[in-house]
């Protein structure tokens, strides 16, 4: 795995920065057999505040990622791989019993160590809601207008122009955002 290394927002790393990522990177690897992951990419941002650490690992289909803001950029770093680790250990227990769907079987070695191992603590819990929404045709604007008025921070709605389903959501500097579905 190849792992890519971005400061940005004047951030400089040093060789000790490249170890460590590479150290933390190689337990998400483990996951995965030989040459499944071609490149991992790491930015780290620095602010006055706090820093920030985006990682991100496209895999046969599949993207996982994570960002995290911490005082301490090692702290950012290992909270983000321990996201990462988490995102990876939920997919492959949501698809052991799945292996017969066209390359996840590629993706995922079969018990390669012990899940008890990794920390519980870091993971995500469990999904406690299902909610259904009417797909209601609007304009971007009507969408806004709709997210800020139920005071959420997204909100899924079908275009008028398009026809598509779409997600308008704000991001963390306070602008907004949409993502727009495409059919394969």
């Amino acid at each position: 795995m190849r792992v890519e290394i971005v400061g940005k927002n004047g951030f400089e790393f040093h060789e000790r920065t490249e170890e460590l990522v590479n150290k933390k990177l190689q337990k998400i690897d483990q996951f995965f057999g030989d040459g499944v992951i071609d490149t991992a990419r790491v930015v780290l941002k620095k602010y006055n505040t706090y820093y920030a650490c985006e990682i991100t690992i496209p895999v046969k289909g599949l993207i996982f990622r994570s960002e995290v803001k911490e005082k301490d950029f090692k702290a950012a770093i290992d909270i983000a791989c321990d996201k990462l680790l988490s995102q990876v250990r939920r997919r492959k227990d949501r698809v052991k019993n799945k292996l017969e769907k066209e390359g996840i079987k590629e993706v995922y070695r079969a018990n390669q160590f012990d899940m008890d191992d990794i920390s519980t603590d870091v993971f995500a819990g469990k999904l406690v809601k299902n909610k259904k929404v009417d797909l209601k045709p609007m304009t971007v604007e009507e969408a806004l207008d709709q997210m800020e008025l139920l005071g959420h921070d997204f909100f899924v709605f079908q275009d008028a122009s398009s026809h598509k389903v779409c997600v308008v959501y704000t991001r963390d500097d306070g602008n907004y955002a949409i993502i727009e579905t495409s059919e394969n």
